[in-house]
């Protein structure tokens, strides 16, 4: 039988439920403090990478991500550090970004991940309306590129009526990572508690699919021309990041390599209850750590603290974050 990351249900259920409670108090924070100076600014960040190559980074909401989430951690202080980080945590659990990015070159716009839409509750969902606040309609993207069909980077391609958020763009996924989540045999194989996130995938791409907009590239391919595919898998069976730009001026949009950067850039072992295989998840940060820290690569994350973009360091044996600063676009 397949194995299926969110299978450890009782640590995912009892997450799921800090997590629903924390998006209700948040919903009913901001519903009561509508003043103009309680309002936070749009959630997008633009910056140039060389001459030809803008990214934007946008903001789709956070989670909150309850320690237990975290495997692999005997022996360590987890509490310690993320206090050592100011990392805000409350009785839900860590708050953690979900981040999108969007790649133009030249008058093609490239979506990489959706955000969750409202799959995992009300403090996500804000894509598609920063994506309006940045100047750019959803009618210009022209593919959506998914690292991986998690909720959380798929689901907000769809909108909640089922009809496609991005009407004039492909779908486009990696071939592994679709096979696996939008296989019904593989999701009756399960039980039934795990099958909401392959039916979460179905549903997001019905849309492209009936409009002859739905693709997968192979590993190694590239999914559009100037986007390099990197093989990401462990999280997900087919997670992919992508490399744009050439030179000294290159970013790597990962997906899930990082999930707590307090925690897995000091312990790069220690993994999530969401990860697929869990060894494999473990090499991949590895090695993308070291790469990232070899080539001097920008680095575009899902879950880093927004906009999630900068630059990986060596620290001793480990590793620290170093985020980009607020500059001026060109």
């Amino acid at each position: 039988m397949s194995k299926i990351s969110w299978g450890k249900l009782s640590i995912l259920s009892a997450g799921m439920a800090l997590a629903c409670s924390s998006f209700m108090t948040v919903a009913a924070e901001q519903t009561q403090s509508l003043r103009p100076e309680n309002v936070q600014v749009p959630g997008y960040y633009r910056m140039a990478l060389g001459d030809d190559i803008t990214v934007t980074a946008y903001y789709d909401g956070q989670s909150h991500m309850p320690n237990a989430v975290m495997q692999n951690t005997d022996g360590l202080d987890l509490d310690g550090l993320l206090q050592a980080m100011y990392v805000p945590v409350s009785q839900d659990g860590t708050q953690t970004s979900v981040n999108a990015y969007l790649i133009q070159q030249s008058d093609r716009h490239t979506l990489i991940d959706a955000g969750a839409a409202k799959c995992f509750g009300a403090s996500l969902g804000n894509l598609v309306d920063n994506i309006k606040v940045s100047g750019v309609t959803p009618e210009e993207i022209d593919e959506v590129i998914v690292t991986h069909m998690h909720p959380d980077h798929a689901c907000g391609a769809t909108n909640p009526d089922g009809t496609a958020a991005f009407a004039n763009a492909e779908f486009v996924a990696p071939k592994e990572d679709a096979d696996y989540w939008l296989s019904e045999s593989i999701a009756s194989s399960v039980p039934e508690a795990e099958r909401a996130f392959f039916a979460d995938a179905r549903r997001t791409v019905a849309p492209y699919k009936a409009a002859g907009k739905f693709r997968t590239f192979k590993k190694g391919e590239s999914p559009v021309p100037g986007i390099e595919s990197i093989d990401e898998a462990g999280h997900s069976p087919g997670m992919t990041g992508y490399l744009v730009g050439s030179g000294a001026n290159q970013l790597l949009v990962w997906g899930d390599v990082m999930h707590s950067h307090a925690v897995q850039f000091k312990h790069p072992e220690v993994t999530v209850v969401f990860d697929h295989d869990p060894k494999a998840a473990i090499a991949t940060r590895i090695r993308l750590l070291q790469q990232a820290t070899q080539d001097k690569w920008w680095v575009a994350a899902a879950h880093l603290p927004f906009p999630g973009i900068g630059h990986v360091v060596a620290d001793g044996e480990a590793y620290r974050w170093i985020p980009v600063e607020y500059n001026p676009v060109r």
